[in-house]
């Protein structure tokens, strides 16, 4: 089985903190107590459960994401699908903060991670790159986070991504992530209980530097999906409520 490192972001620059495999001790899998998943803007969430705080893709504020707050949560884990500075800012992750950024197999604290290689544009990954789909069960959920997936999504990568109870998708568009459609696709193919999307534009962009759409575009297609929206940036769930059908979840950032 391939082995892949655990890095550690230690003021200037990346460094090995340690090397783990799968097949150790995946305790977390049978914990069910739920999971917490809070919205920090933009592709950028942390998720509380299992005894682990795993942040994914912190950003630089800036261009669609100017008006979002630094992000400043302590995690134990970090997983970014890219090194672009709107979902791999490591820049701005706390002093020796855990940090995983490859596709590949990962075991934290007893967490299966998956990591999961998808083109970054509709180029074949050559103008934005590989971005990291990451996969993995916590507090009793399946999660998917598609980060920047532009990419159709493959039969071989569907089989390493399952079904996931909770999956998060980018719905914006631009030349690095999907559109509402390209959303709706890979939604029809993945078929997820519950769905988040990430990667539109909301009030913290700069109007003169982002090219993304709204998430209304997105749930306009996605008509005869039902819509939940939120008044809060953070969403408890528990794995006895999902819904068996799918349904869409809004989150609203506090500005």
């Amino acid at each position: 089985m391939k082995r892949r490192q655990l890095m550690g972001y230690a003021g200037a620059g990346l460094v090995t903190a340690s090397i783990t495999t799968l097949g150790s001790n995946l305790q977390a899998d049978a914990q069910s107590s739920g999971l917490s998943v809070k919205w920090l803007g933009h592709t950028c969430f942390l998720f509380t459960g299992s005894g682990a705080k795993i942040l994914v893709n912190p950003f630089r504020s800036v261009g669609c994401t100017a008006k979002y707050r630094r992000v400043t949560v302590v995690p134990d884990l970090v997983m970014i699908s890219s090194q672009l500075l709107d979902e791999g800012a490591v820049d701005v992750l706390p002093k020796n903060a855990k940090l995983i950024y490859e596709p590949g197999v990962y075991d934290f604290q007893g967490i299966k991670i998956q990591g999961i290689a998808i083109d970054h544009d509709r180029k074949g990954g050559k103008q934005f790159g590989s971005n990291t789909a990451w996969s993995w069960k916590q507090g009793g959920i399946n999660i998917l986070h598609l980060g920047g997936a532009a990419a159709p999504i493959t039969i071989e990568q569907k089989i390493l991504m399952g079904r996931p109870d909770l999956l998060l998708i980018p719905v914006g568009g631009s030349a690095k992530a999907y559109n509402a459609e390209e959303a709706k696709q890979a939604i029809q193919v993945l078929n997820p209980k519950l769905v988040i999307p990430t990667h539109y534009r909301t009030q913290a962009a700069d109007a003169n530097a982002c090219d993304i759409s709204p998430v209304d575009n997105f749930l306009t297609l996605m008509q005869g999906m039902k819509v939940r929206r939120s008044s809060a940036d953070n969403i408890s769930i528990s794995p006895k409520d999902l819904p068996e059908n799918g349904e869409i979840q809004v989150l609203s950032y506090k500005f």
